[in-house]
C-alpha cells in the first residue's frame, strides 16, 4: 500500500489482507477538481512507490475534502483543526478518494473515485476547541477522524462510511476483482474458512 495511513493499514489488518505499508513521500498536489486531484495524487503515489518493486500489486489512496467546490487539505495543527471544524459545522461537505490498484510487473492500473456526503451538526465553539486540543485528527482531512472521536461532530453521512475513514472497501474490492482478487475470499482464507 503507498500510503503512511494508520487507518488504512489498520482497515486491511482487521480483514486479514497481507500488505507491506511504504510511505511514498510527498507526490500530491491540492489544486483543481476535487475528483480529478484525488485520482491524479492516488496514481501518483501508486507509481512512485512502485518504483521499488517487480512484482505484487500497489495500491494508492488519496482522501480530500470539497467544501463549497474548493479542497480542504489537512490539518497540520490543533488551531487547524479547529478552524476547518468552524468552517463545516453545520453544514455538509464531501469525502472523496481517489482509489488505484497497479500491477508493479506490467504497469496496468485499475482505477475508480468513491464519494461520500458527510453532513456536521452544529457544534459549539467550546466542543470543537475541546476536539482540536484532543489531537486525533491533526494529518487528517477535514479535521476529524470518524472512526475516532470524530464521529461525535458528525450528524449522518450518505454513503460509504469506509470512504470517510479513507480507503472504500467496496471500491477496493472492485478493482483487485479486476486482477482476479476477491477481498471477502482473501479474508476468508486468512480466518482459514
Amino acid at each position: 500500500m503507498a500510503s503512511k495511513s494508520q487507518a488504512r493499514r489498520r482497515m486491511l489488518e482487521d480483514l486479514g489482507i497481507p500488505i507491506e505499508a511504504v510511505d511514498p513521500g510527498e507526490v500530491e498536489e491540492g489544486r483543481g477538481e476535487p475528483c480529478r486531484v484525488a485520482l491524479e495524487n492516488a496514481r501518483r503515489k501508486a507509481l512512485k512507490v512502485a518504483e521499488g518493486f517487480d512484482e505484487g500489486l500497489i495500491i494508492g489512496a488519496d482522501t480530500l475534502i470539497s467544501y463549497g467546490g474548493g479542497i480542504i487539505g489537512k490539518s497540520r495543527s490543533r488551531g487547524e483543526v479547529a478552524e476547518t471544524l468552524r468552517l463545516l459545522r453545520g453544514s455538509s461537505h464531501r469525502v472523496i478518494t481517489g482509489l488505484v490498484v497497479l500491477d508493479a510487473a506490467s504497469r496496468r492500473m485499475e482505477e475508480g473515485v468513491e464519494e461520500t456526503v458527510v453532513y456536521m451538526r452544529e457544534i459549539s465553539d467550546d466542543e470543537i476547541d475541546l476536539y482540536a486540543s484532543i489531537g486525533e485528527s491533526i494529518g487528517r482531512a477535514g479535521g476529524y477522524a470518524i472512526q475516532g472521536l470524530g464521529a461525535l461532530l458528525v450528524e449522518r453521512i450518505e454513503g460509504c462510511y469506509y470512504n470517510v475513514v479513507g480507503l472504500p472497501l467496496r471500491l477496493l474490492d472492485e478493482l483487485l476483482r479486476r486482477f482476479g482478487i476477491s477481498l471477502l475470499e482473501v479474508a476468508a482464507n486468512y480466518r482459514g474458512l
